[in-house]
């Protein structure tokens, strides 16, 4: 089976939407089987070994045809994270998102992509800024990214929508929200934008659904400018999210008296840099080193030594130790590596099957706690 057959993607899409399967849980599968069939086959069995007290039932084929089916109606492409074609910053993310659709043109997201975010009930002046710099970024070249909502992210998709933006959506790519933005979804598909969203088609998004989004808007993004943010907002997730993926992050200044300049004035405390117009994100850009890409081995078989009695009497002596220093608060991978005294490997084969279990769940933030 080769990777851009059909077969391969429906897989890779059955993997990626199975109960329990998360990103980082995905990424270790494909490590370890090399193909997304033989992770599936594997699935029911890891799972027990780990101590899931119910059976684990992968995505049905069929369930899966059906979503690339209504995606395909709809007009948009199924984007898998191990194809040439993945966006390359996304890629990047540690982890990558398994699968993402694409509604529209995706040559935008081919280019060097700058997301700015801030505030839903932002200020007259703040909009203003944004579509302004917005603007000036497409004309630079640049893709504006942002998440369709209300405030700033409408009117940086506005400024940016002669150039060519992308929006990210935390429902399906027909999910249009709010939808006071229909006739701006409609404007971005027609000027040779595009909408991307981790969720499946005809998928209303929920609240847990905006974390995931924020994480894509950051991957895709070389920088994320915050125009307006309060202390406690997605816009300030969305940075913090890109500051871990070594991104670039600037905030636009503001009065001390306006509580949606605070956030982005804590950003500039915290050593964020300060944003006044285009050239202040060109000057960032400058710097801005690139990310590798981690490689996937599609062609690896499965793994030979799992099965014995020996790899699996270390494997739970493993899972054990890591399971040990799981809490109901979340930490880092790092950091569980670091306590454990074991390698990065071992780790996250251990938390992967620990995941399948139900035992521990992995934090929109990129850290791991007790479920």
């Amino acid at each position: 089976m080769i990777e851009g057959s059909p077969a391969f993607r429906r897989d890779w899409l059955r993997l990626a939407r199975t109960e329990s399967v998360g990103p980082v849980t995905f990424r270790e599968l494909i490590r370890r089987f090399g193909a997304p069939s033989l992770a599936l086959e594997a699935l029911p069995d890891l799972a027990r070994r780990a101590g899931r007290a119910t059976s684990i039932t992968p995505m049905p084929a069929s369930q899966a045809e059906d979503e690339i089916a209504a995606g395909e109606g709809l007009g948009a492409r199924l984007f898998i994270s191990g194809a040439p074609d993945f966006p390359p910053l996304l890629a990047a993310v540690d982890p990558p998102p398994p699968v993402i659709w694409v509604l529209g043109d995706p040559d935008p997201l081919a280019q060097t992509c700058v997301a700015v975010v801030g505030a839903r009930a932002a200020s007259a002046l703040g909009q203003r800024f944004a579509q302004t710099l917005a603007s000036d970024l497409g004309t630079a070249g640049l893709t504006v990214v942002s998440g369709l909502a209300r405030g700033i992210d409408g009117a940086a998709h506005a400024g940016a929508r002669a150039t060519g933006t992308a929006a990210v959506l935390a429902g399906g790519v027909d999910d249009v929200y709010p939808a006071q933005h229909a006739d701006l979804y409609a404007g971005i598909l027609q000027d040779g934008g595009c909408i991307v969203s981790e969720s499946a088609p005809g998928r209303t998004a929920t609240a847990g659904d905006f974390p995931r989004r924020n994480r894509i808007i950051a991957g895709l993004s070389r920088a994320v400018v915050v125009v307006e943010a309060e202390l406690r907002s997605g816009s300030l997730i969305t940075a913090r999210l890109a500051a871990e993926m070594g991104r670039e992050v600037l905030a636009v200044p503001g009065s001390p008296l306006d509580p949606r300049s605070r956030g982005g004035n804590d950003l500039i405390r915290q050593g964020a840099a300060i944003c006044e117009g285009a050239d202040d994100v060109l000057r960032a850009l400058g710097g801005f080193s690139g990310m590798a890409e981690p490689e996937l081995d599609f062609e690896a078989g499965p793994d030979q030594t799992a099965g014995s009695a020996q790899s699996e009497t270390r494997m739970e002596a493993i899972r054990n130790r890591i399971f040990d220093l799981m809490s109901p608060s979340p930490a880092t991978r790092d950091e569980v590596v670091r306590l454990s005294g074991l390698t990065a490997a071992d780790v996250n084969a251990a938390l992967a099957e620990l995941e399948l279990s139900g035992r521990v769940v992995f934090t929109s933030g990129g850290g791991v706690a007790l479920a």
